[in-house]
This record gives structure tokens, C-alpha cells and sequence, in this order.
């Protein structure tokens, strides 16, 4: 029923597991200092107390404070180095933030899916 369409997603930690396991460990950390090889290494450390943390901060609607972070860096494309256009902005942001916004595009999608929305 229409009860069970609004009840938060519960976090899984096998989910969070998966998720950790599957990190590519050549990608940049965040401003959070994590870098994924550490949490892809340590995966069995970290995917309970992750899966608790998600599962608090989808029930409180609060992030982390340092998920909401990023370095925003300036990668040369071609050209001029001179000239600005001739760079591109890319955002780091933590990991465990990045692991978070998997879930919640999840359970968007799968809301939109059970409204017929998409």
C-alpha cells in the first residue's frame, strides 16, 4: 500500500560491502582524505559502521559535513595554456559521500519506477 511506497530504504551492509569492493583504487580522494584503495583494502572494517552511518543519515536527512565538501581543480585540455578556456574544472569529493549519492539515486529511481515516473 501506499504506506509501504514511503518507508526509507534500509542500507544493506552486503550492499555497502559491494559497493566498497567495486571501488576503482586508482580514483582521487576527496578533501575527507579517504582514499578509495584504503576503503576497497579495508572493505570488511568498514562496510558495517558505512551501512549504519547511510542508514542515520537517510532517516535524519544530515550528511556528513565533510561529504558536502570538494576541491575543484583545474585539468589543462589542449591549446594555449595561457588561455582559460583551454581548462576544464573537475569536483573531488569523498568517497563515502559518492557511495552515499549511489543510494539515494537508487532509491530515487526505483520511487520513480514504482510511480510509473519514468
Amino acid at each position: 500500500g501506499d504506506g509501504e511506497q514511503n518507508k526509507p530504504p534500509i542500507i544493506q551492509e552486503e550492499a555497502v560491502y559491494d559497493l566498497l569492493h567495486h571501488l576503482n583504487p586508482h580514483k582521487s580522494m576527496g578533501p575527507d582524505g579517504i582514499h578509495p584503495r584504503v576503503l576497497r583494502e579495508l572493505v570488511e572494517e568498514f562496510a558495517k559502521a558505512l551501512s549504519i552511518i547511510y542508514q542515520q543519515s537517510w532517516l535524519t536527512g544530515e550528511v556528513p559535513e565533510d561529504w558536502r565538501l570538494d576541491n575543484v581543480t583545474l585539468i589543462y585540455k589542449k591549446g594555449q595554456k595561457e588561455d582559460p578556456g583551454n581548462y576544464r574544472p573537475v569536483s573531488l569529493t569523498s568517497v563515502p559521500g559518492k557511495i552515499m549519492e549511489q543510494f539515494i539515486l537508487s532509491a530515487f529511481m526505483q520511487h520513480m519506477q514504482d510511480n510509473h515516473g519514468i
